[in-house]
């Protein structure tokens, strides 16, 4: 029976793991790719923050704001390749994958960033 669901699993590689779908490696590489762009668009917006807006925020508001921002962009980029590389490897051998943190980290900071901007256009 057709389920519409493409099955994972596949021959086995030369190092005796099982070759993966084409189409889970290409939505592992998208997903690796998304982290990306959102660390480049949280750096820009960190660029931003610092350094081109004329906002009339406070210094240390405007500081923090930035430092936020550049250090979520550096997690995420040192992240990326190790979550895409562990999911690679992990749908190789057939294993579940792990809960990631990262999203729930993410939101996190994006909140306290969102709360810093909303404090400092009231100070």
């Amino acid at each position: 029976m057709e389920t519409g669901r493409p099955e994972q699993g596949g021959a086995a590689g030369e190092d005796g793991t099982e070759t993966v779908d084409y189409r889970f490696t290409l939505a592992n590489e998208r997903t690796f790719l998304a982290w990306v762009r959102t660390a480049l668009a949280l750096l820009a917006g960190a660029v931003a923050v610092l350094h081109l807006l004329p906002l009339e925020w406070s210094e240390a508001t405007r500081t923090a704001v930035g430092l936020l921002l550049t250090l979520l962009a550096g997690v995420i980029t040192v992240y990326a390749p190790l979550r895409w590389l562990r999911v690679q490897r992990a749908m190789g051998r057939g294993a579940p994958l792990k809960l990631s943190m990262l999203p729930l980290i993410t939101t996190f900071v994006v909140a306290l960033v969102s709360l810093l901007v909303f404090l400092g256009n009231l100070l």
